[in-house]
C-alpha cells in the first residue's frame, strides 16, 4: 500500500479538488484521512489517502459483492477457499444454503484474523454461539491445520490465542 497526501484550499480550491478527485477515480481506494486545519483565510482541508497500485478499477465486485482474491494475499485466498468448500460439504449434508453456516465475509475474517480458538469465532461480528458450538470445531481444525502456511498477521492485529 502506499499513501498520498492532498491539500485542497478552503477558498479558490477547485483546481486542487479537482487533482484530488482524478486521484481517486484512477486508483484502488483502501482509506481516506481527511482533516481541517483552521489558519482563516489558509484554512485547508488535509487529505491523506492510503490506495493500491493497480490499474485504476475498484476491486472486482459481482453485484456488489467483494471479489475476495483482490482482498486476500495468495496463501490466504488459497487457505479461504477450503474454508469455503469445507462450508458447501457441510451446508450440503444439512441441506441448507453455504451462508447459512458462514459468510464469505466470516470466513475471510478468520483467515485475515489467524483465527485459531472458539474465542477467535466468538470475535467476528454475526457468529453466535450456535454456529459456534455446531461448526466451530471444524472449521478450526482446517485453520489450525494450515495457520503455519501464513505469514503472521499486521503489526497490530489481533491474537486469538489464549
Amino acid at each position: 500500500m502506499k499513501l498520498e497526501f492532498f491539500t485542497v484550499p478552503l477558498h479558490d480550491g477547485e483546481s486542487a479538488a479537482e487533482q484530488i478527485n482524478q486521484f481517486l477515480g484512477a486508483h484502488r481506494i483502501v482509506s481516506l484521512d481527511k482533516a481541517f486545519v483552521e489558519d482563516g483565510v489558509n484554512s485547508v482541508w488535509t487529505f491523506c489517502v492510503t490506495y493500491i497500485e493497480g490499474d485504476g478499477r475498484p476491486p472486482a465486485m459481482k453485484k456488489g459483492k467483494v471479489d475476495y482474491r483482490d482482498v486476500l494475499s495468495e496463501t490466504e485466498f488459497a487457505l479461504y477457499a477450503k474454508l469455503r468448500a469445507q462450508r458447501k460439504e457441510m451446508a450440503e449434508r444439512e441441506g441448507v444454503p453455504p451462508y447459512a453456516l458462514f459468510t464469505n465475509q466470516q470466513l475471510a475474517d478468520m483467515v485475515q484474523r489467524r483465527v485459531t480458538t472458539l474465542e477467535g469465532l466468538r470475535e467476528i461480528n454475526g457468529i453466535g454461539e450456535a454456529r459456534i458450538e455446531k461448526y466451530g470445531e471444524s472449521m478450526l481444525a482446517l485453520l489450525r491445520e494450515e495457520a503455519p502456511k501464513l505469514a503472521q498477521p499486521p503489526s497490530g492485529g489481533v491474537s486469538n490465542e489464549t
